[in-house]
């Protein structure tokens, strides 16, 4: 099954998680200093604030996946449109370890499809994908 991803950056962690916590009726997830998650069912999303990003608003938007089958079979839709996929591989990012693949949009939005393998203390041990990144790792 998939979940959206979203990520948003923001300014004031505290004010947003308030804000984001009274729109979705229920508190983040996962909380840190730096960064909320939400993981809603209704609608299925991964929402995320960070205080990493290099501006205020929306940094990417991605599609998690609850097995690793689906992530391969989404990345490789992904390279048959010839999409440029990049920054494939295992990495440590958004205090969870994954494996990613990021692709950029017509648009030139960036989007990430990718599988939590595990919850991690720290916020990133690699950069991954640096052109698409500011600060930090997604």
């Amino acid at each position: 099954m998939k979940r959206l991803h979203v990520h948003v950056g923001v300014k004031d962690l505290s004010n947003s998680v308030d804000f984001y916590s009274t729109l979705f009726g229920q508190k983040p997830t996962k909380v840190k200093e730096d960064y909320a998650k939400w993981m809603l069912d209704d609608p299925r999303i991964n929402f995320a604030i960070s205080t990493r990003t290099s501006t205020e608003g929306i940094d990417h938007l991605g599609i998690q996946v609850d097995e690793e089958s689906e992530l391969t079979q989404l990345t490789e839709r992904l390279k048959n449109a010839d999409l440029g996929v990049y920054g494939e591989g295992e990495t440590t990012c958004c205090y969870a370890e994954s494996k990613k693949a990021w692709v950029k949009d017509p648009a030139g939005i960036a989007w990430e499809a990718y599988h939590t393998m595990a919850d991690a203390e720290l916020f990133s041990e690699k950069i991954a994908a640096p052109e698409v990144v500011k600060k930090g790792c997604c």
